[in-house]
């Protein structure tokens, strides 16, 4: 399945016992349609507050009468507005959403105006200040191609050896009406919170606090004490996942 689903209305995406997580939210909804428990895998674990435009999900069902646009509206009738079900499709054999994937996109929204605006406050993080554009841009080519991002991930509690090395194959800020600001980074996978480090430290760049090229130095560094700060989640968005046979 193809899911969008607004961030703000969840403790993340993971299950967790005794709070509201998308994850667990979808299962039991699947769970009442397909008649029997379902568990869910997803190309990316995003954490409380962050959106998905196109998180991709993968269970197994031993339905007989599997009806796939039935089991889209049904979901969705349990689930929306807060969890919209974009498609549902058979999957080849072997599968799985996280371990199949190529690719992830993610999306950050920041409105750059001192007024705030009431229909984006859920999605975009306002800052106040003026950013220097050229700054902002110019500070996305440290982050091409594969690095340790240890000094921009928050590393696992599970795993604390867990290696940080990752491939970012894209990373660029779009200017939008509206004093909105976006930035997109492609990768072949993210670790814990490495997109809203990069942006908190991007942002301090362009609002002048350090110079967009000491950003390569704070990535050899691998050292998380040297970034920014973190972005705030509601601004994040998983946008699209890209798999190699689709």
């Amino acid at each position: 399945m193809t899911v969008a689903y607004d961030g703000g209305h969840f403790h993340g995406f993971a299950e967790n016992v005794g709070v509201t997580t998308v994850a667990g939210t979808l299962a039991a909804a699947l769970g009442r349609v397909l008649r029997h428990p379902v568990s869910i895998t997803a190309a990316g674990r995003t954490d409380a507050g962050v959106h998905a435009h196109g998180q991709v999900v993968s269970f197994d069902t031993n339905a007989d009468d599997l009806d796939l646009d039935r089991v889209q509206r049904s979901v969705n009738k349990m689930c929306g507005p807060a969890i919209a079900v974009r498609q549902v499709a058979l999957a080849p054999p072997g599968f799985d959403a996280r371990f199949s994937a190529s690719w992830r996109r993610y999306r950050y929204t920041i409105l750059n105006s001192t007024n705030p605006d009431p229909f984006l406050a859920a999605t975009a993080w306002q800052v106040d200040k003026p950013l220097d554009r050229h700054a902002l841009r110019l500070a996305c080519d440290p982050f091409i191609g594969e690095h340790d991002f240890s000094t921009f991930c928050r590393r696992r509690r599970d795993d604390p050896e867990a290696p940080m090395t990752r491939r970012v194959t894209a990373a660029r800020w779009d200017e939008l009406p509206g004093d909105i600001l976006r930035f997109e980074i492609t990768a072949n996978a993210f670790c814990h919170q490495m997109v809203r480090s990069i942006v908190g430290t991007m942002v301090d760049a362009g609002l002048g606090r350090h110079r967009p090229g000491e950003l390569l130095g704070m990535l050899r560094a691998r050292d998380r004490h040297v970034a920014g700060g973190v972005a705030p989640p509601h601004g994040l968005c998983l946008w699209e996942v890209g798999y190699a046979d689709a």
